[in-house]
């Protein structure tokens, strides 16, 4: 099975570019099969990682941030991956 880890933090404003580069240089004790960071308005942070795991196995989580930098608590999600699903004429 195929799990995705969700986490997402908001920055103070001005500091998203300091988010994304803290976001950047976590690396989990254990490497996921795909790590993928994004940034968005308002100085939001997204990190997705997947793992070949159970939806409700132990996996290493990217650590809150210094409460200087982000103006609220991370917010975490899991997903379970229920299939790929290709572009017409992919």
């Amino acid at each position: 099975m195929t799990v995705a880890l969700m986490w997402e933090a908001r920055a103070v404003p001005g500091r998203g570019e300091e988010l994304l580069a803290w976001a950047r240089a976590q690396e989990p004790a254990v490497r996921p099969l795909r790590r993928e960071t994004l940034r968005a308005p308002q100085d939001r942070v997204l990190v997705i990682t997947w793992w070949d795991a159970e939806i409700d196995a132990e996996l290493p989580e990217l650590p809150e941030p210094s409460g200087e930098l982000v103006t609220r608590p991370v917010h975490r999600w899991r997903f379970e991956s229920v299939g790929l699903q290709s572009s017409p004429g992919a």
